[in-house]
């Protein structure tokens, strides 16, 4: 590791409020041409004496605006401190478990995986434009029937058509007879270039694609493409939980990766980041943006610094052995889940690396769902699976309880069955 490492309380304060005197300070400092101010007065005491000791909420009410792109060219010199607590977060994930180059990224703290996945795309549309004169009808997105509804979104919004790849329904695995079926129609229909989504941990089940099918079959036809990860929901367990994963920036095929903070890591909502290699992120430059210093890059323009703190906070207070840690746990969790359910002979999908339980819907009934808040791939009839997420406040009592219930239930339809 070069950059993570587990840091004392103290020096964790200190950090933070060096980061702060190096801000702007809008209760002191001649400050006349910003749209932007501390938290009101009146409302969020920033003379609270509990804040002396709580350097996120001294964060939050100091208010710093962290709008454009800290990797890449100038910033906002008001909030200069806060921006390289930011840089140092994405350093953590961009190398220590990403495995890029230092100085070989550019990247910022989104609003969430949402935005950060518009993002990408956003970002390869204008660079297949920029950089190879295409037409926005030649450009395609694909990803698979399980990958989260940010990727039709961003469909609509940049009006590109999204190839959606289906599944195994057991195994989740992207069909490759498809997926190559799906390549060559969109050819014979001049589609050129091909923007791909590949998941780590799909919402709803964990699954994880193998980028390698998408690659081999875009280089066989020699079609033009870009790769982006969406480990919004895998970013934080995957690379902890199997060591040997190979999907980071040591493939050079893989261009940019989401991760989001406000799910594993569990910082505030409103807390993703947005990873892409160096050369790619200046293709959406907003050139009108002039009064910002630097302009901007990001799709959400002004955001929290606070959020920024608040991952760098999480990061340095586990430190790598202690997040690894973290994961094991909830590891271990997970697979005495999956142990309960296949001695009640009850069918689920499991990514062994991953955190999420999936099981089919045939043995849940409306009363689990309820009790334990389950949450399903569809809300109708058509339903077909329902998840438990293996969260760090879900420890094994909570789980033994669930067993016990649904044991209970197959016993019932059991003897309903015989009557």
């Amino acid at each position: 590791m070069q950059f993570w490492k587990k840091i004392t309380p103290k020096e964790r304060q200190i950090r933070i409020q060096k980061a702060l005197s190096e801000n702007v300070n809008f209760s002191y400092d001649t400050s006349l041409g910003y749209p932007a101010s501390k938290l009101d007065g009146k409302v969020f005491n920033d003379e609270a004496p509990f804040l002396k000791d709580a350097p996120i909420l001294q964060t939050y009410v100091a208010n710093p605006n962290h709008i454009g792109c800290h990797t890449f060219g100038d910033s906002e010199k008001a909030f200069r401190g806060t921006q390289e607590i930011e840089r140092e977060v994405l350093n953590v994930l961009a190398v220590d478990v990403f495995k890029a180059e230092p100085n070989s990224f550019d990247g910022y703290i989104a609003t969430g995986g949402t935005e950060a996945n518009i993002q990408a795309i956003w970002m390869y549309r204008n660079y297949f434009v920029n950089k190879l004169n295409a037409k926005p009808t030649e450009i395609v997105i694909i990803a698979s029937e399980d990958t989260h509804y940010s990727i039709p979104k961003a469909a609509n919004l940049l009006m590109l058509d999204w190839l959606k790849i289906p599944v195994d329904f057991e195994t989740r695995n992207i069909d490759a007879f498809s997926l190559e079926n799906i390549i060559i129609n969109a050819k014979k229909r001049e589609k050129k270039y091909f923007i791909v989504v590949s998941n780590m941990g799909t919402t709803m089940f964990g699954a994880v694609d193998n980028p390698e099918d998408y690659i081999q079959i875009l280089e066989k036809h020699d079609l033009k493409y870009k790769l982006h990860i969406d480990a919004a929901y895998g970013g934080f367990v995957y690379p902890f939980s199997n060591k040997a994963s190979a999907i980071n920036f040591e493939n050079q095929k893989i261009s940019s990766i989401t991760i989001d903070a406000h799910k594993m890591l569990q910082a505030p909502y409103g807390t993703g980041v947005f990873i892409c290699r160096e050369g790619l992120i200046e293709n959406v430059l907003t050139k009108e943006a002039e009064y910002v210093e630097g302009m901007d890059l990001t799709l959400c323009g002004s955001r929290s610094g606070a959020n920024a703190v608040a991952v760098w906070m999480i990061l340095f207070t586990y430190g790598p052995f202690g997040w690894c840690e973290k994961i094991r746990i909830l590891q271990m969790r997970t697979e005495w889940l999956c142990e309960q359910l296949e001695a009640l002979n009850v069918n689920y999908f499991r990514e062994p690396f991953m955190n999420i339980v999936t099981i089919e819907a045939q043995n849940i009934n409306q009363e689990l769902v309820k009790k334990f808040d389950l949450v399903p791939q569809k809300h109708d009839e058509n339903n077909q699976w329902y998840k438990i997420v293996i969260m760090d406040h879900v420890e094994i009592d909570h789980l033994m309880t669930f067993i016990t219930d649904l044991k209970a239930t197959i016993q019932k339809n059991i003897e309903t069955i015989k009557v």
